[in-house]
């Protein structure tokens, strides 16, 4: 009877904590958005600037998704096809920028391709000529491309490796040229993986908000931008809810095709092991095309990461020295001496204290879910389907819109004087990350043995005892994986918490931003080195999920 009780809370607090934290938001979205009944949101609908904005929307992603997928296509194929040295560290390194907060890539570019970027005085150095994509879709697609091309190199590499060479073979010795095998035979069987991979780098890119919001400059606005813009500059709430209301259907609509694309995945093909498809570099043109992809590979995504760290290195003009520490230094400083100065480490502490308070809600809600998740009674069947769906549903609403149903939420039910509270944020960005946990969990949990655990109680080991000596150290490396995965999410997040972070509590993306927006150069070098700073804790913290993560999945 006690474990009953003690199953049925673990469905009810999950569940609850989904609807009071996710449903309620949006529900009050959608109250708002239909507050004067349809005229409200047909009149902001019918003018043609919110269109243009769905439009521009629409048009840049799907440009982002088919430039990710032309220049992320060589290297899957090499990493699908060839074994050769490095290959899992330049695979590490390829996913580095996937995990990295939006506004640390969205400066990288900057300090790399912007108006006071590195590349333009290295080539007037060189005697070569120079160009800059200043800000613009430009500047834009290719910080998108940085930022997805490892969908493309884990999925349809992943998949793609796993493909018999010999049916290709078989195709050649017939009379095929290889532009006809790979037209007839390997595309059409890689279509599943690369629309999960096209569906996925859209999505990603359809909400996007710090790239666009810095480098896109202040006439580029997707529906992410105007969210945020008529909520925290024009106040108009309700212009917003509409606004986010048809983000949401968009996005519920990207996720179902997602959802059965991704299934199409996973239909049995005859797939082979990873050693029949790779095979050792020998020839010239085998070595030459591994060659010039990790090169591709370290310029594409080492270039803007290196030239962040030396931008924020560089001493000014009039200086001795090439280099000095003096934006590190002056972070502390108030030099025009405002009342609402933030030291930026008191940012960087919220930031850590946010994110360890993320992840200790992610692993309290997502390790009873995942176990429930994982024991699918024959009556519980269908209740769990239906909670492993529902967990995945933030993945598809942007931090933006939920920041914006918080807001909206709280006025409606009269809690405005939670805005200030410490553990709003933390709430938010748990969502966020709860479907990393829980997929991080899932595999281990249905795989696991419990005839250990079986035997430690036989033996006299308590339930609790039992749990803490032989079935932790089993999913440890698991559960490490989704702490991992919750921190760095909570780490980088942006767009909710321009939203919603106090003006005296900012986080590290907030006050990179802040500086960005201030005039002189000594902000803009403190931004760079905020940035860096951000950057080398999300990759260390990556590094370490990549050493503890459990074998089997891609990505």
């Amino acid at each position: 009877m006690l474990w009953r009780c003690l199953t049925w809370f673990g469905w009810f607090f999950p569940v609850a904590f989904l609807g009071l934290f996710f449903v309620l938001p949006l529900w009050a979205i959608v109250r708002l958005s239909f507050a004067d009944g349809l005229g409200g949101a047909w009149a902001a609908l019918q003018q043609g600037y919110y269109w243009r904005v769905l439009g521009f929307t629409i048009w840049q992603a799907l440009l982002s998704t088919l430039l990710t997928l032309l220049v992320g296509m060589p290297g899957a194929y090499v990493f699908a096809r060839y074994h050769f040295p490095g290959k899992s560290l330049l695979r590490a390194l390829a996913t580095i920028p996937f995990v990295l907060p939006t506004i640390v890539v969205a400066v990288a570019f900057g300090a790399l391709l912007g108006p006071r970027g590195l590349l333009g005085p290295l080539l007037a150095g060189l005697g070569l000529p120079t160009f800059q994509l200043g800000s613009g879709l430009g500047l834009v697609l290719v910080a998108h491309v940085f930022y997805n091309y490892t969908i493309v190199l884990r999925m349809v590499g992943g998949f793609w490796q796993h493909l018999d060479p010999r049916m290709g073979e078989a195709a050649m010795m017939l009379g095929a040229r290889r532009y006809q095998v790979l037209l007839r035979i390997t595309l059409p069987l890689l279509l599943p993986a690369l629309g999960a991979a096209a569906l996925l780098i859209f999505i990603f890119t359809f909400t996007s908000f710090g790239v666009i919001v810095i480098l896109g400059g202040a006439r580029m606005a997707t529906l992410e931008v105007e969210i945020y813009r008529q909520t925290a500059q024009l106040l108009r709430l309700d212009v917003a809810a509409t606004l986010a209301l048809i983000q949401a259907v968009c996005m519920l609509l990207l996720s179902v095709a997602y959802t059965r694309v991704a299934a199409r995945v996973a239909v049995p093909l005859e797939l082979q092991a990873r050693s029949v498809a790779a095979r050792p570099v020998r020839s010239l043109g085998a070595k030459l095309l591994v060659g010039a992809n990790s090169a591709l590979i370290l310029l594409l995504l080492g270039l803007p990461l290196a030239a962040l760290v030396l931008r924020s290195l560089l001493a000014p003009a009039e200086s001795p020295w090439p280099f000095t520490l003096a934006a590190y230094s002056a972070l502390n400083e108030n030099r025009t001496g405002s009342a609402f100065f933030v030291p930026p480490t008191v940012a960087l502490f919220n930031s850590l204290r946010i994110a360890a308070s993320t992840t200790l809600l992610a692993l309290l809600i997502g390790l009873p879910t995942a176990y429930l998740l994982a024991r699918r009674p024959r009556k519980q069947v269908r209740l769990a389907a239906l909670l492993d769906a529902l967990f995945m549903l933030p993945l598809g609403i942007s931090a933006v819109t939920l920041g914006l149903g918080y807001l909206v939420a709280l006025n409606q039910l009269g809690l405005t004087q939670w805005r200030t509270s410490p553990w709003l944020l933390p709430l938010l960005h748990s969502l966020v990350a709860l479907p990393f946990v829980i997929r991080s969990l899932l595999p281990v949990l249905r795989a696991r043995s419990r005839h250990q655990r079986e035997a430690a109680l036989m033996l006299g080991a308590t339930p609790i005892s039992a749990w803490l000596r032989v079935e932790l150290p089993q999913i440890a490396p698991a559960l490490a994986t989704g702490a991992v995965f919750a921190f760095t999410v909570s780490l980088g997040e942006f767009g909710a918490s321009l939203m919603l972070a106090r003006p005296d509590q900012p986080t590290l993306p907030v006050m990179i931003f802040r500086f960005l927006g201030q005039p002189g150069a000594l902000n803009y070098a403190q931004a760079l080195a905020m940035s860096t700073i951000l950057m080398l804790t999300t990759a260390s913290s990556f590094l370490l999920l990549e050493r503890l993560r459990p074998p089997g999945g891609e990505f």
